[in-house]
């Protein structure tokens, strides 16, 4: 089972709730935020953020036989950037257990 999406309106959201700044603030902070981390990107530069982790390009080899998974044709594809984050360590560790949190199955013969 998946977990709920947690999205940008609910960062927003939790953010307005936990200071007193004007969610219109918010917004407009949290989207140069991310316009700058766009264009690092862009830009081939990683971005470190301590305690959180790494948002970095990654370059794909191209490939003379791909498949469209829809159609099942044979495709070709070129090489091509893709986006890719690192988790830090702290991040790393505190989802590290969560399989311990959450209740255990029952398995109907008790």
């Amino acid at each position: 089972m998946t977990a709920k999406k947690y999205t940008k309106a609910d960062i927003l959201d939790a953010i307005y709730n936990k200071t007193d700044i004007e969610y219109n603030d918010i917004k407009r902070i949290m989207d140069f935020f991310i316009e700058e981390v766009k264009s690092a990107l862009v830009d081939r530069k990683t971005i470190e953020l301590r305690g959180f982790g790494t948002f970095e390009v990654r370059v794909r080899k191209g490939r003379q036989k791909a498949r469209n998974p829809r159609t099942g044709e044979i495709v070709s594809v070129e090489a091509h950037g893709i986006a890719a984050f690192r988790p830090g360590r702290d991040l790393k560790q505190a989802v590290w257990a969560l399989e311990e949190k959450t209740p255990a199955k029952t398995t109907g013969k008790e």
